[in-house]
């Protein structure tokens, strides 16, 4: 077979990464489960996945692409993400798969095993079949989205979408040391700690691979940042700390330590930095509100969701910009994004579009001056 619908269930509460229960496969007529608590060794299938020959079919498979990439080291490809193309030709930003299912091929699917044990066995013939729903339509969409794109002139752009979510997927491997930046509060931080934490983050990373166990099982994120505020180089002053139990002093308070000593030995230059950001004065936020509805505008007429375009920060940059310096290195004008949308917004800072309401059509529309 040329293609290869697949799917994964997957238990992620009590392990680092999330542990995979059961994958589902489909090819041509026929629809199977490989249950990985019985088949331990995957590498025939692993082989398949990368094979560059096969199409793999997923719906919002970045996860299951990252515990692809996790088990065989590398992430699958080439796909399609019937998720992602459905957002570029007018089925909305994040439809799940069960709605589409509806919509494309007018089968309700039942979703009373929706949060099911997968680790349970056996597997009761309820859960059989509803994982195997999730793979026995994905031809089906498939055929039609691709045919939809083609018509369209987009198979191109939803290609770039696809190279992005493998880059995103492959992220799993990423520097340790980059974790920090993931911590709610760490951009409020003053420099010094900054650093801190990010030995902090780098540490517990290690850890929870160690151990394999969520990160926040040996550590939360809250406890990290006020290590990080309060500097404690000694396992008395941790101790002292709000919210760190004794337990975890004993069990990590030498390596916790050692890493607010090395974060306060980080020579000043190499302390991670915030760039700030201007604040946005009334005028600014009125022009990103008007270019957000010119974009919803465009998107509109192009049958495509509009997240899929720009984000809300993206429009305040654009518009604080005026869309030049910083304004061009946004996905907004990069590739397929630009001659669909950032064009038309360039025109609307220029005064050559303009939004207006249409009485005919009773629409909001893109009026050329």
């Amino acid at each position: 077979h040329e293609r290869l619908a697949v799917d994964t269930e997957f238990m992620g509460e009590d392990s680092f990464h999330p542990r995979l229960e059961i994958i589902q496969i489909a090819a041509g007529d026929v629809a199977a489960i490989i249950d990985h608590q019985e088949v331990r060794q995957l590498d025939p299938f692993l082989d398949l996945l990368n094979d560059a020959r096969l199409l793999k079919v997923v719906h919002a498979g970045r996860q299951d692409l990252e515990i692809f990439s996790v088990l065989s080291g590398a992430v699958p490809a080439p796909i399609f993400d019937t998720q992602v193309a459905a957002a570029m030709v007018g089925y909305g930003a994040q439809v799940g798969y069960g709605q589409l299912v509806q919509q494309i091929v007018g089968v309700v699917l039942d979703k009373s095993e929706t949060f099911t044990n997968w680790a349970q066995r056996p597997l009761t013939p309820q859960q059989i079949a509803y994982a195997l729903e999730d793979v026995r339509h994905l031809f089906s969409l498939y055929d039609h989205l691709h045919g939809k794109l083609k018509t369209l002139g987009r198979l191109e752009w939803v290609e770039e979408e696809f190279d992005r979510l493998l880059t995103l997927a492959g992220e799993e491997s990423r520097d340790p040391r980059l974790r920090y930046q993931r911590i709610k509060g760490w951009e409020g931080l003053h420099p010094r700690a900054r650093g801190i934490l990010r030995e902090l983050a780098a540490w517990r990373e290690h850890e929870a691979k160690r151990r394999d166990r969520p990160r926040g099982r040996i550590l939360r994120d809250e406890i990290l940042v006020e290590v990080a505020r309060r500097t404690p180089t000694t396992m008395l002053a941790l101790g002292a700390l709000r919210g760190i139990q004794p337990s975890q002093v004993e069990k990590y308070g030498e390596a916790l330590v050692g890493a607010v000593k090395h974060g306060l030995d980080i020579a000043e230059r190499d302390l991670p930095r915030v760039e700030k950001r201007k604040r946005i004065d009334p005028e600014t936020a009125g022009l990103a509100d008007l270019l957000g509805t010119a974009l919803k505008v465009r998107a509109v007429e192009a049958s495509i969701a509009p997240q899929l375009l720009a984000t809300s920060a993206d429009l305040e940059v654009f518009a604080l910009h005026r869309g030049k310096g910083p304004a061009e290195q946004l996905p907004l004008m990069q590739g397929w994004r630009r001659a669909l949308a950032g064009e038309h917004l360039v025109k609307v800072l220029q005064g050559r579009l303009t939004v207006g309401y249409d009485p005919e059509t009773g629409q909001v529309r893109l009026f050329e001056r």
